[in-house]
């Protein structure tokens, strides 16, 4: 008799309680995995205590139908196997899909994955600039994210169906932005490769990270792209970590995001891949995917890259000799992107002076997506209108070809 009144009672508590049912478009994401690579290029991942899942509280994400190449069997092939692996694909090595994409015409989506990429940063909620995401969550884990690591990190969402994964990337920890840590040597290396004209020939002083300089305004494009593919480099590593996925998730849809490096790294693995990507304030890497010769034989619309007008690293204005970054040792001459990019004027609407210090995460989170944007409300959208990059050049002054190394003796 007592259970019953009791149920009875309780029942319609219960259904009071019962959270609200999720909109069709929308997705619910939790903390999964943080992943991470060490010293000697392995990658691992760390599975986070029940507890800090819970902790970590759930993400939700608005999506759309977005269409995206995703490569072919020969095409997955000829992955790892270098640039001229893919160079003989021609544009037969993708096949058109349609899957569930972020709505990358919603603030509220663009600065959730915005708090999981800044996040990326951080091993746990006691590191400075730990982003509350609907609770104080906690990914702090011994394993998989050493904190004397040197390598690629970040963090894995997934929903808990596990049909769709959220990789968040790290990107660049630079002292000379107030960042640092284990990762800067390696970072340094990987953004001057990647986004530097000729291996960071900026000057005579500079010491070079690759062999490909050949005296006067020559670059040896061969030995460039075979400098992008060494295994101790970010971008191999990142599509080793996107197969590991593919293997825990094998029926997953699989984002990826990232802020600066982080983000070029997403758009490079999203071109690879077919995977739609969200990038901020990321540099051009549209020059970095040539020379992997990346072939995409249409727009590459599933990736959209995030800045503001501000950030002279995203914009692609941070270098000659006299710039910030050049001095501190960083050759970022890249400006051109892949993909749309949503573009927000905070030179003219906000007043902002250029200055590399609007470049972090968190000034993006709180300053520009952290509010409405008035110029885009006015046109009925909650974003700015999302545009490809038309007529970008970049590296004009110098001469890529076949050029052997005896032009330096």
């Amino acid at each position: 008799m007592l259970p019953s009144v009791l149920a009875s009672l309780l029942a319609p508590l219960l259904a009071y309680w019962t959270p609200p049912p999720i909109p069709a478009d929308e997705l619910v994401l939790e903390l999964r995995h943080l992943h991470h690579v060490s010293s000697a290029g392995q990658v691992s991942f760390a599975s986070p205590r029940r507890g800090d899942i819970r902790a970590a509280g759930l993400q939700r994400l608005k999506t759309r139908d977005i269409s995206v190449p995703k490569p072919s069997v020969e095409t997955r092939s000829a992955l790892g196997k270098g640039a001229s692996a893919w160079s003989q694909l021609g544009d037969g090595g993708w096949e058109e899909d349609e899957v569930p994409g972020p709505d990358t015409s919603s603030r509220e989506t663009l600065l959730t994955l915005a708090k999981m990429t800044s996040n990326a940063y951080y091993a746990n909620e006691t590191d400075d600039g730990w982003w509350d995401l609907s609770g104080n969550w906690t990914s702090n884990m011994p394993v998989g994210y050493e904190p004397d690591g040197d390598g690629f990190r970040g963090h894995v969402f997934a929903t808990p169906d596990n049909g769709t994964v959220v990789l968040a990337i790290k990107g660049t920890s630079a002292s000379f932005i107030g960042g640092g840590g284990p990762t800067t040597r390696k970072d340094k290396i990987n953004d001057n490769l990647l986004f530097s004209c000729c291996c960071a020939r900026v000057g005579y002083t500079w010491t070079t990270v690759c062999g490909c300089y050949r005296g006067g305004w020559k670059c040896d494009q061969d030995c460039l792209e075979k400098a992008l593919i060494e295994d101790s480099l970010f971008y191999p590593i990142g599509t080793n970590l996107y197969n590991n996925l593919t293997y825990l998730y094998p029926d997953a849809t699989i984002w990826l995001t990232g802020h600066s490096l982080g983000g070029a790294l997403a758009a490079l693995l999203g071109v690879t891949f077919g995977a739609p990507t969200v990038a901020f304030e990321a540099p051009g890497e549209k020059m970095a995917a040539q020379r992997l010769h990346l072939p995409v034989p249409m727009a590459a619309e599933h990736v959209t890259h995030v800045f503001h007008t501000a950030d002279p690293i995203a914009m692609g204005t941070c270098n000659g000799v006299l710039s910030t970054c050049a001095i501190g040792g960083y050759a970022m001459e890249s400006r051109c992107h892949q993909g749309n990019v949503i573009t927000y004027d905070t030179v003219t609407n906000c007043g902002w002076a250029v200055d590399i210090r609007t470049h972090g995460i968190a000034n993006v989170i709180d300053k520009v997506l952290g509010q409405p944007w008035a110029p885009a409300e006015e046109a009925g959208r909650e974003v700015p209108e999302p545009q490809a990059q038309e007529d970008c050049v970049e590296c004009f002054s110098w001469e890529f070809g076949d050029f052997p190394a005896a032009l330096l003796r």
